[in-house]
């Protein structure tokens, strides 16, 4: 099995290639194809001898795609939809990462419950509303694609709340973190494991296409979370919580995101990932790289 991904320097492109071990995997980050640029990614995927193409790479700059729709269109949208097609072409199964984002997550409708797969979407924040027209847009062009929704997404790469919570907490003793967003905290090697045991399973012939959920458990506020970080960490810091209204953002978030996982237990024996161990994995390797001889 021949696996080309796209997005090299993610939290879940590194994580892909960690968790690989024998299987053959080639990567390409902006310097080796820019999807910025129409056509870039058709004409990797034409030169390549794929099997399964995975879109690891997205525009994932919350607050800045407000003001830059175009950029967050191209990379969220356009550009998978390319690859979608591109991928159909050659032969290929096209696997896509999307978001908890494409719902609105409204705390008076969702209060103890997950959303499935087939509720409706109703994006708050432009980053939302591009990946759910990317959604659309890559099963019109390649209808047995896979597209893996997931959320708060962590890992020892790149940037991400785990990381921003350690660099905060090693200063400061207060920190004031909102309390009323719900989700679910999603190690990136968890979702490389998946990708992984989904491609190996459609390669081989498994059944199995569309949108499919995949979210860390429990559900936590960004605050709870926060709390759990420190004590792992060993940090002494007081969280203050509270409300999203205390801390305005350009673009609105969705309040509770939580992801009914059924359908990838149900198709592929994937089960939600408890997202704690997960955390203690991820500090132990930030705790290890910063050693002095490490």
């Amino acid at each position: 099995m021949h696996i080309l991904v796209f997005g090299k320097n993610g939290q879940v492109a590194q994580s892909l290639r960690d968790e690989a071990g024998s299987v053959s995997l080639k990567s390409f980050g902006s310097a080796d194809c820019d999807l910025r640029e129409p056509g870039a990614g058709a004409a990797a995927i034409a030169n390549a001898s794929a099997d399964i193409i995975i879109n690891a790479t997205a525009y994932t700059a919350v607050d800045a795609a407000e003001k830059d729709r175009n950029a967050a269109q191209r990379l969220n949208t356009d550009a998978p939809t390319e690859l979608a097609a591109a991928a159909t072409k050659s032969g290929a199964r096209f696997i896509h990462l999307s978001t908890d984002y494409v719902f609105d997550g409204d705390p008076k409708s969702r209060h103890n419950v997950a959303y499935t797969e087939n509720e409706k979407t109703a994006p708050l924040n432009v980053y939302g509303a591009t990946k759910r027209a990317g959604e659309i847009a890559v099963l019109s062009a390649a209808p047995d694609a896979i597209i893996i929704r997931t959320s708060w997404v962590f890992s020892r790469y790149g940037s991400n709340f785990v990381k921003t919570m350690l660099g905060a907490g090693a200063t400061q003793r207060q920190l004031k973190i909102v309390d009323d967003q719900i989700g679910g905290p999603t190690p990136a090697r968890d979702i490389a494991r998946a990708i992984l045991a989904i491609a190996s399973k459609i390669h081989r012939g498994a059944a199995g296409d569309g949108i499919y959920h995949y979210q860390g458990t429990p559900t936590v506020s960004w605050a709870d979370f926060a709390t759990e970080i420190f004590t792992v960490a060993g940090l002494s810091v007081d969280v203050q919580k509270i409300p999203s209204g205390a801390y305005p953002t350009v673009a609105r978030r969705p309040l509770r995101t939580a992801l009914d996982c059924g359908r990838i237990e149900r198709d592929f024996g994937i089960s939600a990932p408890d997202w704690r161990p997960g955390l203690h994995q991820v500090i132990d390797a930030l705790r290890e790289t910063r050693r002095p001889n490490a």
